[in-house]
């Protein structure tokens, strides 16, 4: 039973039912800290953690159960966060660690996958503009200046990045049908993770789609964070993929600069983004697999979880797998560069694809030892 001293526990959340990391981390004397703090934009702590307080858990993955409100939450409530990063980023500390950045792609090596079993290729991250609230907190003047200063930019990529911008206000029919025919377009936010986090606000005021003409660099605008970055391609070449994502990103991040305007960034959580989950790369590189045998082996999830990868259904985040098809991609976010993760991804599929191999010709296979995160 809950029983009460003050009126500071009279207000501690009940998280006795909830399966998030913020429920794990937030104690009543945590709680009684960090209440009456703000950050420099007025965000508070309740409003860091009211996703989690509403949304007790997720059958397929623990959620985070927390959001930032802006670059200076993660400073203001590190009490909270930093056990939460540590929970969710496989005990990377970040009051002690600091995160590699690499955009390096020529590092990549064996970076071509098999056509037969790779549908497509996909790497993406978040990038935030220094000195403006984050989507849960932002004003509307502050996201339409996110959409003004990214589209600004965006305009000034050149070759085969270069594209245009449709804004979801002003899209006709047609185009908006375009984009979900390839996929590109996201939808009002109606996950309550997202609504309890105050991401869906005015909508769709200053939120749109960019992409390029080839339509495999694209860049959503002020949806979970300011920027989703998106490369992405047919078939097997994720080297290509990762290739053009650097390339991109540098262009971006330079004709930001160029603006007098910086991305969120420091040396113990890499890039900062919305949920502490993307904290880091923010980067997920994935592909969509066919692996009929490996799938229906009692060993697959024991592969997996060795190679650090997760699998997820094609249709997204919160989808079960359907047939023998999968969404793979990276675990990790913190604590390894993102040359290293495509890598980690490059040579964990490469291996899933080698075991499928292995199967269809009657063979067994071994199953990985399992690959070291970081080094402490």
């Amino acid at each position: 039973t809950f029983t009460f001293s003050s009126l500071n526990d009279c207000d501690f959340p009940d998280l006795r039912k909830h399966n998030n990391c913020m429920a794990s981390a937030l104690t009543p004397a945590i709680y009684a800290k960090l209440r009456d703090k703000v950050t420099p934009n007025n965000w508070t702590l309740d409003q860091c953690i009211q996703t989690g307080v509403d949304n007790p858990g997720h059958p397929f993955i623990k959620t985070v159960g927390c959001v930032a409100g802006d670059e200076e939450s993660y400073e203001v409530f590190a009490d909270l966060f930093d056990p939460v990063i540590k929970d969710r980023h496989n005990g990377y500390d970040p009051r002690t660690m600091k995160h590699p950045t690499d955009l390096d792609s020529s590092k990549i090596t064996n970076g071509v996958f098999d056509d037969k079993y790779v549908l497509s290729s996909r790497v993406r991250t978040g990038r935030s503009i220094r000195g403006l609230s984050l989507p849960p907190a932002c004003s509307r003047a502050e996201r339409r200046e996110v959409e003004r200063v990214a589209v600004m930019a965006l305009a000034g990529l050149k070759g085969d990045l270069s594209g245009r911008y449709y804004s979801l206000g002003d899209m006709t029919e047609k185009e908006q049908q375009q984009l979900i025919d390839d996929h590109f377009l996201f939808d009002k936010p109606v996950s309550p993770l997202l609504t309890c986090a105050f991401m869906a606000r005015d909508w769709p005021d200053a939120r749109g789609i960019w992409h390029n003409n080839d339509k495999t660099f694209l860049i959503w605008v002020n949806e979970e964070d300011h920027t989703r970055v998106i490369s992405m391609e047919k078939g097997g070449n994720m080297k290509r993929v990762f290739e053009r994502f650097c390339r991109g990103l540098k262009q971006v991040e330079s004709l930001i600069q160029e603006r007098g305007w910086e991305f969120m960034w420091n040396e113990h959580l890499g890039y900062i983004l919305t949920c502490p989950s993307n904290l880091g790369t923010g980067l997920r590189a994935g592909v969509h697999v066919r692996l009929p045998k490996l799938s229906k082996d009692p060993r697959f999830s024991k592969v997996l979880d060795n190679l650090r990868l997760q699998k997820r259904g094609t249709g997204g985040v919160d989808t079960a797998a359907t047939g023998d098809t999968f969404d793979i991609s990276n675990l990790d976010r913190l604590g390894k560069s993102e040359v290293e993760l495509v890598q980690l991804v490059v040579d964990g599929v490469n291996y899933l694809i080698e075991c499928e191999k292995k199967l269809e010709k009657g063979q067994d296979f071994k199953v990985p030892a399992p690959i070291v995160q970081f080094k402490k």
